[in-house]
């Protein structure tokens, strides 16, 4: 279950069809249906009785909104609460997608501003236009489509960040170690180390990787450890602020576009400060 979910629920319950709730999320009609769905079968139970195009709450939905809007209520004052502790501490809010941007972000900042400190979170696409929408985070990162561009919400400014491309590692006697570039096929079915913190690249992976194993490690000294000698496959990028292939290791670029994400900073058009300044800095030196 995740907050995004509740906000689907709350969202339906309250236009009463689909599609409207849809478009206030900004997200496809079918997409929301199939995290709707997903939800009911964690819950066991359906929760919206449909009729037609409408959709009306049963009895068991009706708990589950009422429950979702607490969280969300609470959600809310713990997101100011953390909000105004970064505020005293002078510290900058920044929503992403994924790691290698932030850190990329992170290098901007301190050269650009090296007195401020950067709090992150990682969230969903849809978590870090609202977060930046709404005041909860100074500066966003998202990803952007398939073609490398990118929209932003109204009121939110964008600039490109970076670029991204996904390889596999692979111990020198895998039976595609000696390739010059793999598809996501070839690789299907192979059981692979990786981070637990790899923000949207985890959703990537299981949607490109369907047949596949996945061993999850959250700590990253101890990844690194176990990356050196596993016989599974593990991911790397071409982010320059992560370290050079381990010893031992044969590296080889996925060729799919699916495995290139094109990274934007986001911000309040309203922004002002080190946030708005930082912006600028970025867009003008990424």
């Amino acid at each position: 279950m995740e907050l995004e979910q509740l906000r689907q629920i709350d969202a339906v319950a309250r236009t009463g069809t689909m599609s409207a709730a849809a478009a206030e999320l900004h997200i496809s009609q079918p997409a929301l249906s199939r995290s709707i769905q997903r939800l009911e079968a964690e819950f066991g139970s359906p929760l919206f009785d449909r009729e037609g195009r409408r959709v009306r709450l049963n009895e068991v939905g009706a708990v589950a909104v009422e429950w979702a809007r607490q969280l969300l209520r609470d959600e809310a004052l713990l997101r100011e609460a953390v909000g105004a502790a970064a505020e005293r501490a002078h510290a900058l809010r920044v929503a992403t997608v994924a790691p290698a941007p932030l850190w990329k972000l992170t290098g901007l900042a301190v050269e650009r501003f090296p007195g401020e400190t950067l709090t992150s979170d990682t969230l969903s696409q849809q978590e870090v236009e609202r977060a930046v929408a709404s005041g909860a985070a100074d500066l966003g990162i998202v990803v952007g489509a398939a073609d490398g561009t990118y929209t932003p919400p109204p009121g939110v400014a964008s600039c490109w960040l970076m670029r991204e491309s996904l390889s596999v590692t692979l111990p020198p006697n895998h039976p595609l170690a000696a390739r010059r570039k793999v598809t996501f096929e070839e690789l299907d079915g192979n059981t692979f180390l990786i981070l637990e913190d790899i923000g949207f690249w985890r959703a990537y992976v299981d949607r490109c990787l369907p047949s596949s194993t996945f061993i999850e490690q959250r700590d990253r000294i101890v990844f690194a450890q176990l990356a050196r000698s596993t016989p599974h496959c593990t991911f790397t990028t071409d982010a320059p602020y992560l370290e050079g292939p381990l010893p031992g290791r044969v590296v080889v670029p996925i060729d799919d576009e699916r495995a290139c994400a094109s990274f934007y900073l986001i911000v309040r058009e309203t922004a002002k400060g080190v946030p708005a300044a930082l912006f600028c800095w970025v867009s003008e030196h990424a």
